[in-house]
């Protein structure tokens, strides 16, 4: 792949945009949190070879086996038992780590640490013994409580705690909900530490990023609790889609539910499939009957072959087959020992009614994600660095009937960044082209980086028009380039490419913010059909914001901006006064469009976007 120096105005632009290469910027009850959009691993810890990198003080610590390799302190006498990893140096991170009391004594506390400056010095939170999880800033014999919440703590259950610190905020989870943020400046740095204070407990799973939220792959939803839903203006594409509401539950280290399997990186295909006994993922999804749950627990999966779901392995309407990440975990797919091929996808899901949730998938020969099936769901997923689109609807074969190409799926919530191919030019961030049906939605995804479009929506004479796909909620930015400058002469480089071959699908593109991108931010690109393209923003893409030459689509409440001169937008269709087209100068709208873009999840999925701080709403 040919790389080209990034053009000037990129580069003064960049200034404009790093939060939206590398923090997200989100605003909950005064308190500011930031998030990496793709989050560095500063330090993880499985302990399955061993506790190295560990240093202990206090307490009876061993490395023993439950289902795992986990990191035990087994003494209920010792006030405090810690081990400690990582720098002195760091300052503004999460770390994350699961934790499972053994006994309290009087007073007992199990505490995940950061910001560790001493032996006695650090903010804990802590598992109680009095049936409460408390975030706390400890001073040698001094316990300042900064926030908590009632919980039942039992133990022999493993809870996973959370701690991010930025700056002087600091917020504790417990299983994905929050105990408390607090502003305290009392410990600026430090590492991170495991504690137990007259209670026995062991640890696993450690790992501190340089993110300051949770990435959005993590945690799932507690069970009962109802997945993003959209408003009245967002229905769903129709009534035979997949709803998210109950897909994923909380799993329970006691009693699992019925049809759970677990899977896990060091499972074994004919293993029972419990949480103490794990099998593999190609094993699980060929056992997990309707309504079940696959959950996969954290840690890197190394494949050289694609994982699918076959066509015929179906859930069923209301009762998805579910693959999930387990609560608080990230699991990441890999497979970079692929070689780059058509052939080469990572998961294939062509089965019916399935859910994917809050996984990971990276590096494969050609898609990360390729969905062949229909009424499925793909939610909090992240699509990386693969050689190819990352996630991309399309017939399985080219031999499928129209009748059965993928249709009605939702793709919500999900992320797809710098995925690039060999000659840059089919390597997009989302993708539902050349043979779908009707009915598929993007809703509240993020497209960055890629090394083609951000959206593509293509269709060929030789296969027939596609079904109508809706975007919405959604963001694409900074596509034609790579996070690491990268570029391709040969990529089209758009936020939302909508068309192809002069084949006219009246496709709904809503609510959406096109950021910088090397070409276009929308555009027809061939597509003479009957758009509906109301309300979103486009804001200094390197030639037109809007580029429709033909066609008869109908333009509402849209807004384009630009720092600095630019190619004027073109337009045609049908088109009034409610829009804020680019002539040469901005309009009144765009005095609150400016500085660097910002993102995030919210806790319910829906995608928060800000511009100088600012929250936007197209």
């Amino acid at each position: 792949m040919k790389l080209h120096p990034p053009p000037r105005r990129r580069a003064r632009l960049a200034a404009l945009i790093t939060a939206a290469a590398t923090a997200a910027l989100t605003v909950f009850a005064g308190t500011v949190l930031t998030t990496p959009a793709s989050a560095a691993t500063l330090f993880s810890a499985d302990f399955e070879a061993g506790a190295s990198g560990w240093s202990k003080s206090g307490g009876d610590w061993t490395v023993v086996a439950d289902g795992s390799q986990v990191f035990q302190q087994a003494s209920t006498t010792t006030d405090r038992a810690r081990q400690f990893a990582g720098s002195s140096s760091w300052t503004n991170y999460t770390v994350q780590a699961r934790v499972k009391p053994l006994a309290f004594g009087s007073g007992g506390v199990a505490a995940l640490a950061a910001r560790s400056s001493g032996a006695t010095v650090m903010y804990r939170l802590a598992l109680t013994g009095g049936n409460r999880v408390e975030l706390q800033y400890m001073n040698g014999s001094t316990i300042t409580v900064l926030a908590g919440l009632s919980r039942t703590v039992s133990t022999g259950t493993w809870y996973t705690l959370r701690i991010t610190a930025s700056g002087s905020t600091i917020s504790g989870y417990v299983d994905g909900t929050l105990v408390g943020t607090a502003t305290s400046t009392a410990i600026a740095a430090g590492r991170i530490g495991l504690f137990t204070g007259y209670a026995g407990a062991r640890f696993d799973d450690v790992s501190v990023t340089d993110s300051v939220t949770t990435p959005p792959s993590t945690p799932a939803p507690s069970a009962g609790t109802a997945s993003p839903s959209p408003s009245s203006a967002s229905p769903s594409p129709s009534s035979a889609s997949p709803s998210p509401s109950s897909a994923s539950p909380s799993p329970s280290a006691g009693q699992p539910p019925s049809g759970t399997l677990y899977v896990a990186p060091n499972g074994s295909a004919s293993a029972a499939g419990t949480l103490a006994n794990p099998t593999t993922l190609a094993s699980a999804i060929t056992r997990v009957t309707a309504g079940g749950t696959v959950f996969m627990r954290g840690g890197t999966y190394n494949f050289s072959s694609t994982v699918t779901v076959e066509t015929g392995n179906n859930g069923a309407s209301g009762a998805l087959k579910k693959i999930a990440a387990y609560q608080g975990e990230t699991p990441v797919l890999n497979f970079s020992a692929q070689a780059e091929d058509p052939a080469n996808r990572g998961l294939a899901v062509n089965g019916n009614y399935w859910h994917v949730y809050g996984i990971v998938v990276e590096r494969a020969g050609d898609n990360g994600i390729f969905v062949g099936g229909s009424n499925n769901i793909f939610e909090r997923t992240i699509t990386r660095f693969n050689r190819d689109t990352g996630l991309q609807l399309s017939r399985t074969l080219s031999s499928t009937p129209q009748s059965q190409w993928p249709a009605n799926n939702l793709i919500l919530s999900a992320e797809s960044h710098d995925n690039a191919d060999s000659d840059g030019e089919d390597a997009d961030g989302f993708a539902a082209k050349l043979t779908v049906g009707s009915g598929n939605v993007f809703r509240y995804a993020v497209s960055h980086n890629n090394i083609d479009d951000g959206w593509d929506l293509y269709t060929k004479t030789d296969t027939g028009p596609i079904g109508v796909v809706t975007i919405e909620d959604s963001i694409a930015y900074n596509n034609g380039t790579l996070s690491n400058g990268g570029q391709a002469g040969a990529g089209d480089r758009n936020g939302y490419k909508l068309g192809g071959e002069d084949i006219g699908v009246n496709h709904i593109v809503r609510r959406n913010i096109a950021f910088n991108n090397g070409k276009h931010g929308f555009t027809y690109n061939s597509n003479p059909g009957s758009m509906t393209v109301s309300n979103n923003i486009s804001i200094d893409n390197d030639e037109r914001n809007f580029s429709f030459d033909a066609g008869t689509s109908v333009f509402r409440n849209n807004t384009s901006c630009r720092s600095s001169s630019g190619t004027n937008d073109r337009i045609i269709g049908n088109s009034d006064s409610s829009n804020q087209f680019w002539s040469g100068t901005n309009g009144s709208r765009c005095s609150g469009l400016s500085g660097s873009l910002g993102w995030s999840f919210a806790s319910d999925g829906r995608l928060v976007v800000t511009l100088g701080g600012a929250v936007v709403t197209p």
